[in-house]
């Protein structure tokens, strides 16, 4: 996943004197279908009013690959049988499965007084903070969005914004089949090497990881 090129740096005017509750609420989804919890997200996103909680979902999904609005032919899928969807968010393609932990952003960055990079920044700081409480050192790359361990990509992101509110999010790799990365270009760069936390000796599974992940993300989220 990659944050929506078009909107990535501008900033949201804010929704001055509209209280909030500080901390978004935490939903834990299970193993969830990809299609039914992208059309929830869109539909939660549309229906809310300046007083609806932000949320998040904690979650994984079965395996299916994800393409953004950039999406380009010659990064697709060039063999197997995993199902692709076209969506909103900005980037290239990634792949979701078991054994990744996905944390969905439902966040009203005007509310906030939240820019795009200002909230792809806070996702990547809480996969960079999880990881550290597990003693695995991870860190940015420049004009390259998400997170890396020792230059293999750990974590992808992506976010859409609609009515200043955002949805999609972050998916850490924790313990997971990684052969579908090789049949694409992960998130639409060749040879891009692809790791999880087992492969540095994590045992959390991804429901722990995830949980400590959304958390870490309320926390950051709330001292906005």
């Amino acid at each position: 996943m990659q944050s929506a090129a078009t909107s990535a740096y501008s900033p949201i005017p804010g929704k001055a004197g509209i209280p909030i509750e500080r901390a978004p609420i935490v939903r834990n989804l299970g193993l969830a279908g990809y299609a039914p919890t992208y059309q929830a997200m869109r539909r939660f996103t549309d229906s809310r009013g300046t007083h609806t909680p932000d949320e998040l979902w904690v979650l994984e999904h079965p395996p299916v690959y994800t393409v953004g609005i950039a999406g380009r032919a010659e990064h697709l899928p060039r063999s197997g049988e995993v199902p692709v969807e076209r969506v909103d968010r900005g980037g290239q393609i990634t792949y979701h499965g078991p054994g990744q932990a996905i944390v969905y952003a439902l966040i009203d960055l005007a509310r906030r007084d939240l820019t795009v990079r200002a909230m792809v920044t806070l996702l990547e700081q809480a996969v960079i903070d999880t990881l550290r409480r597990h003693d695995l050192i991870a860190g940015r790359k420049d004009r390259a969005p998400g997170v890396y361990v020792d230059g293999a990509k750990i974590a992808a992101l992506g976010l859409r914004v609609r009515r200043g509110c955002c949805y999609h999010g972050v998916a850490l790799n924790v313990d997971m089949d990684l052969a579908p990365f090789s049949a694409i270009d992960p998130c639409g760069y060749p040879g891009l090497a692809v790791t999880q936390t087992r492969a540095f000796g994590m045992l959390a599974n991804a429901e722990e990881i995830g949980g400590e992940l959304a958390r870490r993300i309320a926390g950051l989220i709330e001292d906005t």
